[in-house]
């Protein structure tokens, strides 16, 4: 098990390289075809697309192991939203995993007449579910620090010496329409100062959200939920694998737990 742990934690930035490297061959493609490219150098970069998902799959041998044991260590936590999230985005990791090395030994010949389709489209499915929960936990967390920012400026800032003489507003008057709207207004300025400050002071959190962010449009296109396009696929993946490139380089922007 500890051997597993070792590999996969040794293998994960060369992976990562690998993926920037696939996706920029997606979006470099996806230029070709609209510059009118010869088709020669357009079906070489699909080539070397296809031998960085193939490499990655082999690189991603045994991440299921993993993924299981970061799932143990999350249903831990004393946080019961944090745990649900992320126990179930590790077991929903395990089995994109557990798919994608079907996958592998399909491609390579390990395995005749699978249906690549399905397991492909059964990965996705695994991928999209576990995004899903990282984006909760991510907006979770995010709601957290903005309630803690809120009781941190009300205890720092002084109470007015003046009572208030706001009226109250009669709702069923005609002449509350008017204030609600600039009231409306003010107060989504407030929690997007407050979003952008909290995100700003957090960059782990940054971080993770923007590169979930990305990755979610990937399955999303792929099962056709929400298609986007090879180009949008291929920006959102490179700019993810920028992002968990990072994390790997600078492990404290990796966001904990």
């Amino acid at each position: 098990m500890d051997s597993w742990l070792r590999f996969s934690a040794q293998s994960q930035a060369r992976e990562r390289l690998f993926r920037a490297t696939q996706y920029a061959c997606t979006l470099l493609g996806y230029a070709l075809q609209k510059g009118g490219a010869a088709d020669e150098l357009r079906k070489t970069v699909s080539q070397l697309e296809a031998h960085m998902s193939l490499t990655r799959k082999l690189l991603r041998l045994g991440n299921s192991v993993e993924a299981l044991e970061s799932a143990k260590r999350a249903i831990h936590l004393s946080d019961s939203v944090l745990r649900l999230c992320l126990t179930i985005s590790h077991l929903n990791r395990a089995m994109y995993f557990a798919c994608d090395n079907v996958l592998w030994a399909g491609k390579t010949g390990l395995i005749s007449k699978l249906d690549q389709h399905k397991w492909s489209q059964r990965s996705f499915r695994y991928y999209l579910f576990a995004l899903i929960l990282n984006l909760t936990r991510d907006v979770y967390e995010l709601r957290l620090l903005m309630e803690s920012e809120v009781r941190y400026r009300a205890a720092k800032s002084p109470p007015s010496p003046y009572p208030s003489t706001t009226l109250p507003i009669d709702p069923l008057s005609s002449s509350s329409a008017t204030p609600a709207l600039p009231a409306m207004s003010v107060w989504l300025h407030r929690q997007f100062n407050l979003i952008v400050t909290v995100l700003y002071s957090n960059p782990p959190l940054l971080l993770d959200l923007l590169k979930n962010g990305c990755d979610i449009f990937i399955p999303l296109d792929r099962l056709r939920i929400y298609p986007t396009g090879q180009g949008f696929v291929g920006a959102c993946g490179l700019a993810s694998s920028v992002l968990s490139i990072l994390t790997i380089v600078h492990p404290w922007l990796k966001l904990k737990p």
